[in-house]
């Protein structure tokens, strides 16, 4: 059975299943599932925990499936915590926890809990997977992505009593908080907690019980903001020129490789051409986009900017992707910035500015009307 995240408070106060599995890459979403489901368990007598972390080729599996069938001289009831960090159980993992997930349904005594990172589909197709979604309740726990992270803050904020100003200047605190702590989620609740603490209920220096002002946020919220290399195409290909900034100069800062961040931006402007090729060769954008394995949240992306680029302004980019291609591996490019960091930030300056641009009724875009001489990608 799958369940998402947001229905699982409402699950739990029905009842409790034997059978938990949480796999996701968001540690702070995932602790809080997890406690919640400890929590009801507490509740419904379940006083003992037994926690077995699979680490290594030659983890001993009999010991977890023994965990299910004993308990202690002090305990009805127990919680069997698996944790699988690299989300692979191996050869002898696989049909040990098959056997897991047809022994817990129906047991009453125990209340196994099995804790995932992100799975690929591959592994959700899996046998051991498989058993685990049909024996009991399997949920994914999704990221809160950059553009749900202020009302996700706003939410967090009321929950302790708190809220940020109405109308713009409120948005603005909310935007200005988000930005310091993108890609932090356990940080950013760090922040908000710190923020309750500080500002608590009641006690405001404008008389208004639970506001906050932007000056308050601003400072009391630490810039931990942590980002990923994936991400900065969501912010090119948006448009998103000072979040793109921001993002290099966190890139630059965290030590991250340039030519990592070169190949984020170049197999964007690559995957752009190829798709814009195939629909001029008569190619449907879906069609083009699944040939291309463009999917998801860039899928919707590129049906957004693909309209405003044209043929000339994408053989431009790629002509200067080739330029930075080499000022990252050191050589001198006439022109061009001999830092690494800039090059980069002015080819996603460059990419930024031809995805916001209004296509032209001839669809040249910016790309004017001469054909660069581009390298082979």
């Amino acid at each position: 059975m799958q369940l998402a995240a947001a229905q699982l408070s409402q699950h739990l106060q029905k009842g409790l299943r034997s059978l938990y599995t949480l796999h996701g890459d968001e540690p702070l979403l995932i602790q809080e599932a997890a406690d919640a489901i400890r929590a009801a368990a507490r509740l419904q007598g379940y006083t003992e925990r037994t926690v077995h972390t699979v680490a290594g080729a030659h983890f001993d599996w009999s010991e977890v499936l023994a965990a299910g069938g004993s308990l202690s001289l002090f305990a009805e009831k127990q919680i069997v915590e698996i944790r699988v960090p690299s989300g692979k159980p191996g050869k002898e993992g696989s049909p040990a926890l098959q056997q897991l997930a047809q022994s817990a349904e129906g047991n009453d005594s125990t209340l196994t809990l099995v804790l995932l990172p992100k799975l690929d589909k591959m592994t959700r197709t899996g046998a051991w997977f498989g058993a685990l979604e049909n024996h009991g309740v399997t949920i994914q726990v999704e990221p809160v992505e950059r553009q749900a992270l202020p009302q996700w803050i706003a939410q967090r904020l009321a929950a302790q009593g708190q809220r940020v100003q109405a109308g713009e200047e409120g948005q603005r605190t909310l935007q200005f908080f988000a930005d310091s702590v993108e890609g932090n989620l356990l940080a950013a609740h760090q922040e908000i907690q710190k923020l309750g603490l500080l500002y608590p209920s009641g006690d405001r220096s404008d008389g208004a019980p639970g506001v906050l002002s932007f000056e308050q946020v601003e400072s009391a919220v630490l810039n931990v903001a942590r980002y990923d290399v994936f991400k900065l195409s969501e912010a090119v290909l948006g448009g998103q020129a000072a979040r793109a900034q921001r993002m290099l100069d966190g890139l630059k800062a965290e030590g991250e490789a340039e030519v990592l961040v070169h190949y984020t931006l170049s197999e964007d402007i690559r995957a752009l051409k190829r798709v814009k090729d195939a629909m001029a060769g008569g190619r449907p954008l879906p069609m083009a986009l699944r040939e291309q394995r463009i999917w998801g949240f860039k899928e919707r992306l590129f049906e957004r900017v693909l309209p405003r680029l044209s043929g000339v302004a994408l053989d431009n980019l790629l002509h200067s992707a080739h330029l930075v291609d080499g000022i990252v591996k050191g050589l001198k490019v006439p022109e061009w910035p001999a830092d690494g960091w800039q090059a980069l930030q002015r080819l996603a300056m460059q990419l930024c500015l031809e995805c916001t641009t209004s296509p032209s009724p001839s669809g040249a875009g910016r790309g004017g009307g001469t054909r660069a001489t581009v390298p082979p990608p």
